[in-house]
């Protein structure tokens, strides 16, 4: 199974020109130096933290600990929580950095192929056509994290049956995705394997059962990804969670395959239940079929109540 996700455009995965423009090398420049002053900040982390480690091991040497190693102890995780914060920063500058770079060589490539009738494209107003497929991969994961948290519970009585799209229960068959929302999508990559990826409805065609749906993961510079897939190949994701300790029946059982997004990707792919949550901010725990292990499937992997999904068996309208 892929570990890093669906097929990367390799024009979001590489950009290497030749001669760079005044701009881009400035910003290369500035790239260059922040890299080293991370590598510096690293350097002096480690060294307090092996400061902390050498405090340790002579407190074990004492009978009992003196006010002299406390005041230490505490001045040193201080420094290293400092430390730590100060490397964070400037590793988020470089990304933002990498980010500036990256757009300033796609308004280069899109000057070089329009017509010289048509005005260029300005940074600025590249960076205000930025959508998801320009948001680092990373802030992408902590917005779909969050969203999984934020769904509202479900608030039936005690022991009642959960509705469609609350929890484990799925859409009902005359069910259709509205605009916006959220669902599960068996598309053809560009390279032309078949996968399961998370995406945002466009439209709905009654006539010809089909949906309009964007790839939720944008990458490269080239727009939406777009797919227009049959109804019975899209899956949508539960509109509430359960409370486990009020509806346990809304949880996928023990053992059951499901589809789950893989951590920290927009894929989804075929699992069995491992554990289940233990109240409605936790997550499942689950075992995604994985033929690099003996077993046969990958270690336990979390995955919130919201991205894992009943297995939808292909069959024709």
């Amino acid at each position: 199974m892929p570990r890093g996700g669906k097929h990367v455009p390799s024009s979001a995965a590489s950009s290497h020109r030749d001669s760079p423009s005044p701009q881009n090398a400035t910003l290369l420049q500035e790239l260059y130096h922040l890299i080293h002053r991370v590598q510096r900040e690293r350097d002096q982390g480690e060294s307090t933290l092996s400061n902390i480690a050498k405090t340790h091991d002579r407190m074990k040497q004492e009978v009992r600990i003196s006010p002299y190693f406390k005041t230490k102890l505490q001045g040193l995780y201080t420094t290293a929580l400092q430390e730590a914060k100060s490397e964070a920063q400037l590793i988020e500058q470089a990304l933002d950095k990498i980010v500036n770079i990256k757009q300033l060589e796609a308004g280069e490539k899109a000057r070089s192929s329009r017509p010289q009738t048509q005005p260029p494209l300005s940074i600025e107003d590249i960076q205000t056509r930025k959508t998801t497929a320009t948001m680092r991969r990373g802030v992408l994961m902590n917005i779909l994290q969050q969203s999984a948290q934020d769904i509202p519970v479900w608030d039936g009585n005690a022991g009642e049956m959960p509705v469609a799209l609350c929890g484990c229960v799925p859409a009902e068959d005359k069910y259709k995705a509205k605009p916006g929302s959220h669902v599960a999508a068996h598309v053809k990559t560009d390279d032309g394997e078949e996968q399961w990826i998370l995406a945002v409805v466009n439209s709905y065609n009654s006539h010809s059962h089909k949906y309009i749906v964007d790839d939720i993961d944008e990458e490269g510079n080239n727009g939406k990804e777009r797919h227009t897939v049959m109804k019975r190949k899209v899956i949508p994701l539960p509109l509430h969670k359960v409370d486990p300790h009020m509806h346990p029946q809304g949880l996928f059982k023990l053992k059951q395959l499901v589809l789950a997004l893989y951590p920290q990707t927009t894929c989804f792919y075929r699992a069995i239940i491992h554990k289940l949550p233990k109240d409605v901010n936790s997550d499942y725990s689950v075992l995604f079929e994985d033929t690099a292990y003996s077993e046969g499937y990958s270690p336990p992997l979390d995955v919130p109540q919201r991205f894992v999904l009943p297995v939808k068996e292909s069959k024709r309208k």
